[in-house]
C-alpha cells in the first residue's frame, strides 16, 4: 500500500498484489482474500484516523503505465462537493507538483495509519 503520488487529497491510498498481474480474474483465491481484507483494514484505518464519511474502493487498471491490478482505497470525506464524488473522485489526481499533497502531510498521515493498523 501506498499513498497515491500525485494526489491532491490527503488519504488516496493504492493498494498493488505483491506480484505482478493485469485482470482480477489472474489472482489466486488467497491473493483475492489478502486483498479483500486489506481493502476493509485500509478503509477502517482511514475512517477512524480522517473522519471521512465513507470510503471509495475503485479499480480499473486501464491507464498507460498503469495497466496492472491495483485498487484505489479513497477517502470520501463529508464535504466533498458532489461533482467529485464517485467515480469523479479521479479529479483529485493527476494535480500539478505544486497542488499535491505535501510529503509531511504524507508521513504524518502514514504514521497515524500506521499506529491505527497494527493496534489490537
Amino acid at each position: 500500500m501506498t499513498h497515491a503520488f500525485d494526489s491532491r487529497l490527503l488519504g488516496w491510498l493504492v493498494l498493488v498484489p505483491r506480484r505482478h498481474v493485469t485482470s482480477i480474474a489472474e489472482l489466486t483465491d488467497d491473493e483475492a482474500a489478502s486483498l479483500g481484507i486489506w481493502q476493509v483494514r485500509l478503509s477502517r484505518a482511514l475512517t477512524a484516523v480522517t473522519g471521512c464519511a465513507k470510503t471509495y474502493v475503485m479499480q480499473y487498471a486501464e491507464q498507460d503505465g498503469f495497466a496492472h491490478v491495483h485498487f484505489h482505497v479513497v477517502p470520501r470525506m463529508a464535504d466533498i462537493p458532489r461533482d467529485h464524488r464517485g467515480p469523479l473522485a479521479f479529479a483529485y489526481l493527476n494535480a500539478t507538483p505544486d497542488a499535491r499533497i505535501p510529503k509531511s502531510h504524507l508521513d504524518a498521515l502514514a504514521a497515524r495509519l500506521t499506529t491505527h493498523l497494527t493496534s489490537p
